[in-house]
């Protein structure tokens, strides 16, 4: 166990979700309001107003999905159990740590999360996105987003990415094998691994998210040593350019037309049940599969605050204040000596 008596700050940055029906347009509009995001040339000029474009055109195609989950995103509350959830884990670790949520395009915005850690009287400030691969248009905007907004001069560490964290992977392992539990041969059913799709130029300018999903991918099967087939999709995809492919709709179709008649999917880049999972997956692919004659198909239930998840996210916190906390273990050391 560590002791140290300062202050961490731990700040959990997620994409955030619409609270109520009425929120699903201005929540898009903030989300394609950023140049991580939407970005060409005259981009400044043109961004806003092409927005509001597709926010109001997209919230309508999509406000069914938030309506079979209870007309809101659970995102905020699945985050807040995990901030809860981690900040109980390092206070029992001997850190005192405040833990808090900071998400991007919705409350509680990341100048929501900066007042807390203020009023917090944090000593040092571990950023943590909740985000296990890297990609400029999740971990990178959520960071830069920070930055322009928070200036103090206390000691600040990030964690970047965490896919190859062991008790992560456990964890996915775990939650897979929850889901093969539900039919009468684990082994048959194919491995559908969706990922949140990105445009294809967001890849060619050299960002590492494909790259790192397809290893979480491999990664995960060697852990966990299953029999069954495999592949990987992406989904979500949005407007009218190049995204990253196969989409989850043709790859359930490609299934069909396989033979193969029982479905496991993995949300792969995900780390709590939201309306990419709840809406997009167990209700909209679900009812497309059942109308291919897929007979059974079966979605792994997010991470949200599953203790092996805490565990991890936990460790990355204790490792990337690690140096800190042993100098300061030294020192007190050092003085009642």
């Amino acid at each position: 166990m560590s002791n140290t008596t300062r202050r961490v700050g731990v700040v959990l940055f997620q994409l955030g979700g619409p609270d109520s029906l009425e929120a699903i347009e201005p929540f898009l509009f903030n989300l394609f309001s950023d140049p991580e995001i939407i970005d060409f040339p005259f981009a400044r000029i043109g961004r806003r107003p092409l927005a509001k474009l597709i926010s109001t055109v997209r919230a309508k195609r999509v406000e069914h999905h938030y309506k079979v989950i209870g007309g809101a995103s659970p995102i905020a509350r699945f985050t807040a159990r995990q901030a809860q959830a981690l900040q109980t884990a390092l206070l029992d670790g001997g850190i005192d740590a405040y833990c808090c949520v900071a998400m991007r395009y919705w409350h509680p915005y990341t100048s929501e999360a900066i007042d807390e850690i203020r009023a917090a009287r944090c000593d040092e400030i571990v950023l943590l996105p909740l985000y296990p691969q890297y990609s400029a248009t999740t971990t990178g905007s959520s960071l830069k987003e920070w930055r322009r907004s928070f200036h103090a001069d206390v000691p600040e560490h990030c964690v970047h990415q965490f896919y190859r964290h062991d008790l992560y992977l456990e964890a996915m392992v775990e939650k897979i094998d929850e889901a093969l539990g539900r039919f009468a041969q684990p082994h048959h059913p194919e491995l559908v691994f969706s990922a949140h799709s990105v445009p294809v130029s967001v890849i060619e300018k050299g960002d590492p998210y494909q790259q790192q999903i397809e290893e979480t991918m491999a990664l995960i099967m060697a852990r966990g040593r299953w029999a069954n087939h495999f592949r990987l999709c992406y989904q979500s995809k949005v407007g009218a350019s190049k995204w990253l492919q196969p989409s989850l709709h043709r790859t359930l179709r490609d299934l069909a037309t396989e033979g193969k008649d029982q479905v496991c999917i993995v949300p792969l880049s995900f780390v709590s049940d939201h309306v990419e999972t709840l809406g997009e997956i167990d209700h909209e692919a679900r009812a497309e599969a059942r109308t291919l004659g897929i007979r059974q198909f079966e979605m792994m239930a997010g991470l949200n605050d599953s203790p092996k998840f805490i565990a991890a996210l936990a460790d990355l916190v204790m490792k990337a204040i690690g140096a800190n906390v042993q100098r300061e273990q030294t020192e007190q050391l050092v003085v009642a000596q």
